[in-house]
Formats: C-alpha cells, structure tokens, sequence
C-alpha cells in the first residue's frame, strides 16, 4: 500500500507541474469584468507582515526589505505562502505602504512563477491564490499597480489550470473552493461563460457532498464546515454581481449546515476549537448566517440533531461547554484529526476559560502533532497514551491519518432540576488497558457550576485481564491517570490557601476550580497555539492527578464562578492585540 501511495503522490505531482506549464500559455482576449474588492482579513495579522515578522512553519522570518519568495525556500511549510492568504491581512489595512508591499510580492511571484513553476502549482494553493488575485484585483491594479495584461493573463492561467486539476485536490474544502474559484473565474473572464456553467454544476455536487444531511462535515472541523458554507455564500453573491439568478441548491446546503454552525458556537460567537479548526475568522460566521437567513421548521427538523457533527453543546446563563462527544473522523478525513474525544471548552461571555492547545497547524509539523495528542485537550490522559493514534504518513497527505481509535462513544443527556446532565462514554484505551473512560458534565441552570466526573472502569472479564496486565507492566505502582483542564492565557490562575484554584478574567470574572478527596491537584505551565500568532503563548493547566490501582478510579471536580462575580457583567477590557507580539 506504500509503495502504491508513493506512486500515485509522484504521479500527481507530475501531472500538477505539466498541467501549470500548459496553462501558463493562456491567454485572455477581451477585458476582464473584476468583481468587487474582497472583504477578509485581520489588520493586527496584516501589520506584522508590514514589519517584516512572517511565520513559516516552526520558523519564523524576517521579511523587512526581502521578498516573501526569498523566505526558507525549498522547505515544505513555505509553500502554503504561495496560497497568498497573507494578502486578505495585508490589504486589510488599507494604507498606501500595504498596498505597494502586496502589489510587489504579486507582480515578483508573477514574474518568477506565472510560467508554472515552483510548489505553488497544486490545486489547493492555486484556488486560493485565484480568489485573492481577482478578489484584490482592483486593489493591486491601482497606479501603479500590477500591469492589468499581466494580471489578467495570470487568472486565466490559474483558471486553465483548475480546471483541468481541481479534482485531485485533497478533502471536501480545497474542492470546494477550487470550483468556486473557477466559477468566479467563469464570470469574469471574457468569453468563458461555460466554464461558468461546468463549474457551477459541479459545486452544487460537491458542496452537497461536502455537507451532509445533517449539516454536517465528515472532518468533524467546525471550522471547516464554516469555510464550506462561507465560499457557497460567496459563489451566488458572485452569481448576483454578474446579473445572473442565485442557485437555490447553493443556498439549500448553507441553509443546511446554518443551524449547525449556530450549534457550534461558543458564548463569544467563536467556533469550538475542535479536530484542526480554530475560532474562524472575525465576522465570518455572522455572515454566513446573515445569508443563510432564519431556517425553514423543515430544515430544522431535517438538522436540530442531539449532537450536532458528534459535539453535545451546554449552555445556561452566559456560559457554554462544547464537549466532543464522538468518535474521532476515520481514513483520510482524519488526517487533521485530533484524539480528543470527551474534552470539553469552556467560555464565559466574551472570555475563553478551559480551551486546547489548539490546532497548532501554523506552527511546524513538531507542534501540530503535539496539538493532536490526548493530553493537549481538556480531558483524561492514561499513562501519556492517546484515546487514537496517529499512523505512519502517507505520501501526498497533509498529515497522518487516527488510527486505533474508540471503537464506541456513548452519549446520555438529560434535563434535571438543577441544570443540564451530559454523560459519555469512549473506550480508546479498551484494547492497551481495559479501562474505558466515562465523564459526566452537569451545568447549573445560572451557568455559575459546572460539576464534572471521570471514571475509568473495567467493564468484563477480559476487561480486568488486560488491567492486570498493564498494572503489572507498571511493576504495580499504579497507571498515571491526569485529567487536564488547558486555560486560555488570557486567564490568570493561582492557588488559593483552602485548596483551589482561582481563576481571573480580563472581563474581571472569578471562576473557582475545586477537586474532590481522590486525586492531587496541582498547576503547571501550558502553551497556546492560535492561527495566525507569531509565537505559542504561554499559559497554565490543572492537572488533576492520581494512580490506578483498582479496577474503577474515579476523580471528581467543580468549576464555579466566584460569588463576588456578578450575574451581570460589562466586559469592557479589550483582547489582547497581536500587535504585542512584537515587542516581546
């Protein structure tokens, strides 16, 4: 099977880099109808490129006075640069000295690689890199921008060659975007309207596949699943723009996958960080949703599933818990996966609390398996062993695929008197220890406690004989048994002198973590890995510690808001701005 992967991967490759080398002889007879100026971006990102500070994998670059094309070449992680996201921060900003240091970088990439060479001819950067130069277009042609003739022949030939790649793109997004990127290139470009038409009718067949019955991804990324919604909103606002009628099974998939989009949500209106996803863009989702408009009852009976893509959602007061509450994506659909089956996040109001590492994919291939690991979540960790594993690498896949994994995840949830009960179940370290992990989450209906247990058990025979196995391996001194709860490092953490931990906000909140009798509690350093930072940040867990010794161990612990917190608060303290990192 390797050396058949290895085969197929090289076999691509080639055919990427004669395909770029074909298309970058199109031409373009006619002026090209750019559409509006692209509205993405984060200026914060988008002012540490202007002074030079970019990150290219593990490393990071010093671009003042160099071109991004210069940076680390050769390595594999400097590739993604030749997607041009940087330029959605870039012109974000808006000034002049933006403009000229975007309008510099397209016209050298042009210039170097416009013939089809280089590594950014693969369909998943080309569709990004299509979007942004029609998306900018109107920004890089200002005096005196990049040659109009110039520009337009470099869409044409992106487009050339989408169209005859963009079916080897790997994962439901990168397809996704390529037919949008080539529909969008369709109505543009003079004289290509069936492009248009082909591109159009295989989006309708690919998002549909893309987002299931349910709304939902197979990657289980939260954040994929808005990118997804997001590019079918812009391919029929793209529809509209060039005077032709929205496709109604455009909008039905987004209307589709809205409801669990708003499932999905944290307090603070960003995503649950879950299986390689991060927050997603400012304002993303608040579009998404504006344009997929308020569902049908009929759509939201085909879609207000209990566990919205395999996340159960808590919510009471100004507090949400999202708790991964299935098992993790299998094959290649889990090549970004995380094992983080039962960890829940945390937010209150406006402020992440219990959070992950993160997806740690701007980082380095080093961090980003990190961030995959089980103990990189809020949830238990036997013996520093993953609920799944990874695999050994495949050629030509982004990263390895989860294997041994649960085979079973139980969910039971149930409203009481005081709050809302969720309880799960996932036997990933059944088969290494015979132990099967349970957690039980209670939400009080004010949503000031979360009380939680976790429980590893023995379940048979078989069960306590693989137990006794490993106890003896540990030469009996037990299985160490951690269940980890990752704060944001905006929150500030400190034991108090009764034993728990105290826990402060910016927004001036008190949260109060407290363990019962059975384990040791203790609080140690913990890194933070947000997309588009120049550096991990550093923050604290609480680790809370014990040894199995028996076949059952069971570790119980609450998180309560201080009672000096009101139940009212105007959280005016603004977030941290990107823009410190650089004077660190």
């Amino acid at each position: 099977m390797g050396r058949a992967a290895g085969w197929r991967a090289r076999a691509r490759g080639l055919g990427h880099r004669a395909a770029a080398r074909l298309a970058a002889r199109t031409g373009v007879s006619g002026p090209v109808a750019w559409p509006e100026p692209r509205v993405a971006g984060d200026p914060a990102r988008g002012r540490l490129i202007l002074k030079g500070r970019v990150r290219v994998g593990a490393e990071l670059m010093d671009a003042a006075g160099r071109s991004v094309w210069d940076l680390a070449p050769g390595e594999p992680e400097a590739a993604a640069l030749h997607g041009m996201g940087w330029l959605d921060d870039l012109l974000a900003l808006g000034t002049a000295p933006a403009r000229r240091l975007a309008q510099d970088w397209v016209a050298e990439w042009i210039a170097r690689h416009g013939s089809g060479a280089g590594p950014g001819w693969t369909p998943e950067l080309s569709a990004g890199r299509l979007i942004r130069l029609m998306g900018h277009a109107r920004v890089l042609l200002h005096p005196p921008g990049v040659g109009e003739a110039w520009l337009a022949r470099a869409v044409a030939a992106e487009a050339r060659f989408l169209g005859w790649r963009w079916r080897q793109a790997a994962g439901a997004r990168a397809r996704v975007e390529a037919l949008a990127a080539l529909l969008g290139a369709g109505l543009a470009l003079p004289g290509r309207g069936r492009l248009a038409v082909t591109a159009l009718a295989a989006l309708v067949a690919e998002a549909g596949r893309a987002v299931d019955a349910q709304g939902a991804v197979a990657s289980r990324n939260p954040e994929e699943l808005l990118e997804i919604l997001a590019l079918l909103v812009e391919a029929n606002a793209a529809l509209v723009a060039a005077g032709r009628a929205a496709d109604p099974a455009l909008a039905a998939t987004v209307a589709r996958g809205a409801p669990t989009l708003r499932a999905l949500r944290h307090a603070d209106g960003g995503l649950a960080r879950f299986h390689g996803g991060d927050r997603g863009a400012e304002g993303l989702a608040d579009r998404v949703l504006a344009a997929a408009g308020r569902p049908s009852v009929a759509v939201l009976r085909g879609t207000a599933v209990p566990r919205p893509m395999g996340f159960f959602r808590l919510a009471a007061g100004r507090t949400t818990v999202m708790v991964d509450a299935a098992a993790p994506p299998q094959g290649a659909d889990s090549v970004a996966a995380h094992a983080s089956t039962l960890a829940f996040e945390l937010t209150s109001g406006r402020r992440p609390v219990v959070v992950s590492l993160g997806p740690g994919r701007g980082f380095g291939a080093r961090w980003r398996r990190a961030a995959r690991a089980t103990p990189s979540h809020s949830t238990l960790a036997l013996e520093q062993v993953s609920s799944a594993r990874l695999g050994p690498l495949r050629p030509g896949e982004a990263g390895e695929r989860l294997v041994a994994g649960p085979a079973r995840v139980l969910v039971e949830a149930q409203a009481l008197d005081d709050g809302l009960k969720v309880e799960v179940a996932q036997d990933g370290w059944r088969a290494s220890h015979g132990l099967t992990h349970a957690r039980t989450l209670q939400l009080s209906p004010d949503g000031r406690l979360l009380r939680g247990e976790d429980l590893l058990t023995t379940l048979t025979a078989a069960d306590g004989a693989a137990f006794d196995a490993a106890l003896e391996a540990s030469s009996h001194l037990g299985l160490a048994v951690a269940v980890r709860f990752h704060l944001h490092p905006d929150a500030e953490a400190a034991p108090e002198a009764d034993g728990r931990i105290a826990i402060r906000l910016p927004s001036g909140e008190e949260w109060l973590f407290a363990a019962g009798e059975e384990g040791d509690l203790a609080l140690e350093p913990s890194i933070h890995l947000e997309e588009g930072r120049l550096r991990p940040r550093p923050s604290r867990q609480i680790v809370l510690g014990t040894r199995a010794l028996r076949p059952t161990t069971r570790l119980r612990w609450t998180l309560a808001k201080g009672r000096g917190t009101p139940e009212g608060l105007r959280d005016l303290n603004p977030r941290t701005d990107w823009d410190e990192e650089d004077d660190e």
